[in-house]
């Protein structure tokens, strides 16, 4: 399964308790709380909580201890989105990065797909500015104290873990020859073993910088230059500019009401409304009459969920250029005609609607006070680009290849644009209060997956644990990619 980490609930309801599935795990009860798929990212954000910091603090610093102890999955160079329950109201941050100035079409012209390594591929990383933004607005820690566990990590080593050490064997044969990968990433000239120590005093020096200048030389300082460097070197067009130019927006989750309960999701460019959509689907039928794993009820998820990727596929894209917004294709009369679309009997293959006119890492954290974040960060596939710059220990995204070379698609390529972006914190509210966080990881499966745990969650009144042990299905579609 990919979403290793559970969902956090906010307050008690009428689960069926019992255990459906096969599984050694357990659903845990506490006041404060962290969950990721990495356990010495876990223990990085429960310090953080045992030394009086809140949520925000908990999650920022299991967020950064990621990058250093899943590499196959983030780095510095990923992007983030994040959903906030402060208390009082909830946020969301887009912090994902946008192409240079000069990624013009006429420069991809030579391609014939969008690539998936190298710097062409490598949008600005906005993780580092969404760590910043969020400890500024809600921490109660020094920012610089996030950063211990990582740089612990990475300078002394850490033991790499089984899963882990199998994605890391798994990229070398892909991206073994990008420029700086063998370098940091194969320090014995091979992956490492299971339970093999794995240390990187470039990538601590580079975190400590980070924490002393609340990112700013990741931006506009040493780090920058150092990677505007290697980007002239390896044919890249990435400027000291094009660093400097990024900023991260705090925006409003799109929300559906769906049985009672509220689903918020990250707006276009993120593909958190695929799950909206499907939701909203789903909403016209008694899912109650067929049984939780039965044919039927998954036949009908599955034709939901390939109706929303048809538009979203269509239609998602950086704001800016959409044809259509997210209040469209959420409209309930749209949403309604698409459901009919639906045959219980066949599946089918569907195109997009008219609505009318108008390798990634998972963490939750929740504590004490009430308040819970849902983030996501990602280096996209995998190592993402493959690109590891020389002396830093810093790896970089391939986030560009979710941008498409079609002339009269609104997420063709250009400058300054947003790609098309499969990461989504999911977050859930009943009643105008905060019920749960939750997430997956794997690229086009997490909004499948938001729809599959919502359902089994919500109409099913399954328990958390059983939700996420359950089988799971996933629909190839579109611009679908396995990660």
């Amino acid at each position: 399964m990919n979403d290793r980490p559970a969902p956090t609930v906010g307050h008690s309801m009428s689960f069926d308790w019992t255990a459906t599935y096969p599984s050694r795990r357990q659903p845990i009860f506490a006041r404060n709380a962290v969950a990721t798929s990495q356990p010495l990212a876990t223990q990085a954000g429960i310090a953080m909580l045992r030394a009086g910091g809140n949520a925000i603090d908990a999650a920022l610093a299991t967020a950064i201890a990621l990058t250093v102890v899943e590499p196959c999955s983030n780095g510095l160079g990923s992007d983030l989105f994040a959903i906030v329950w402060d208390g009082r109201e909830l946020a969301g941050l887009n912090a994902s990065g946008r192409a240079p100035a000069a990624w013009t079409p006429e420069r991809f012209a030579r391609y014939r797909e969008m690539p998936r390594t190298g710097w062409d591929t490598v949008t600005i990383p906005g993780a580092v500015s969404g760590w910043v933004a969020l400890s500024q607005r809600y921490g109660k820690l020094p920012f610089a104290d996030l950063f211990a566990s990582a740089i612990g990590y990475a300078r002394n080593g850490y033991a790499v873990s089984p899963i882990i050490a199998d994605k890391w064997a798994k990229a070398v044969p892909i991206l073994g020859n990008v420029p700086g990968f063998a370098e940091h990433f194969l320090p014995r000239g091979r992956a490492p073993e299971p339970g093999e120590l794995l240390a990187s005093p470039a990538l601590a020096a580079s975190l400590e910088k980070i924490a002393a200048t609340q990112g700013e030389t990741f931006y506009r300082g040493e780090l920058t230059e150092k990677m505007v460097a290697h980007a002239r070197a390896h044919g890249g067009a990435h400027t000291l500019e094009d660093f400097a130019a990024h900023v991260n927006d705090w925006v409003q989750p799109l929300a559906l009401d769906y049985r009672g309960y509220t689903v918020h999701e990250i707006p276009p460019n993120s593909q958190g409304i695929a799950a909206l959509i499907a939701l909203g689907i789903l909403e016209r039928f008694d899912l109650g009459t067929d049984s939780v794993d039965s044919p039927e009820a998954q036949h009908l998820e599955i034709e939901a969920m390939k109706l929303a990727f048809a538009d979203v596929y269509r239609y998602v894209a950086d704001p800016r250029t959409m044809e259509v917004t997210p209040a469209q294709m959420l409209e309930p009369a749209y949403l309604a005609a698409r459901a009919r679309l639906i045959d219980r009997k066949r599946a089918q293959d569907f195109k997009h609607g008219m609505p009318p006119k108008a390798g990634t890492v998972y963490l939750t954290a929740a504590d004490a006070s009430g308040m819970m974040v849902s983030l996501i960060q990602s280096n996209y596939m995998g190592f993402g680009s493959g690109i590891v710059v020389p002396g830093t220990g810093i790896s970089l995204q391939n986030r560009g290849t979710g941008f498409s070379l079609q002339a009269d698609h609104p997420n063709r390529v250009g400058p300054g644009k947003r790609p098309f972006h499969t990461i989504i914190p999911g977050f859930v509210t009943r009643a105008g209060a905060p019920y749960a966080t939750f997430g997956v990881m794997g690229g086009p499966i997490q909004p499948q997956g938001h729809v599959q745990t919502l359902v089994r969650l919500i109409d099913y009144r399954q328990q958390p644990q059983a939700v996420l042990d359950a089988p799971r299905w996933k629909v190839n579609a579109g611009l679908s990619l396995d990660l």
